[in-house]
């Protein structure tokens, strides 16, 4: 399980640090894709294959589940950290998440989110009622 918040850079050759309290979950090879809400979302290698299998099951009849397939997969990237456990994140993500100097990791229990730091900082100044999204989930049963 993915936890916290770490705030870093990114080099000249477009590379982030991920951070070592992620590294043994997340393994030597992952998956980088687009994510939900303008961020990348990272998956160790066993939960992208239990997510695809999931993908797999939509309907191919379904207009939104194709276009859900393809947007999440057409942005997605095996990638293999480097022995500092630096990972490249490909110009078209970079783009996509507008990371430019800094960015904000987090763990969300099963992914990691990379943020660029403004977004991830706007997100949390947002009017995002919290007490109200914890109250539906308790509806939920969560």
């Amino acid at each position: 399980m993915f936890i916290g918040e770490y705030v870093h850079g990114i080099d000249p050759k477009n590379r982030i640090i991920i951070p070592s309290k992620f590294r043994d979950d997340l393994g030597d090879k992952f998956i980088l894709t687009k994510g939900l809400d303008g961020c990348l979302y990272i998956y160790p290698m066993a939960e992208w294959s239990v997510l695809e299998e999931k993908l797999k099951k939509l309907p191919l009849t379904s207009k939104d589940a194709r276009a859900f397939s393809r947007f999440f997969f057409s942005g997605a990237n095996e990638i293999i950290l480097d022995k500092q456990g630096r990972a490249l994140i490909p110009q078209n993500l970079l783009e996509y998440a507008n990371i430019e100097k800094e960015i904000v990791s987090i763990g969300v229990l099963n992914r990691i989110e990379i943020w660029s730091k403004e977004k991830w900082e706007d997100y949390n100044e947002s009017n995002v009622d919290f007490d109200e999204i914890a109250e539906k989930m308790s509806e939920l049963g969560i």
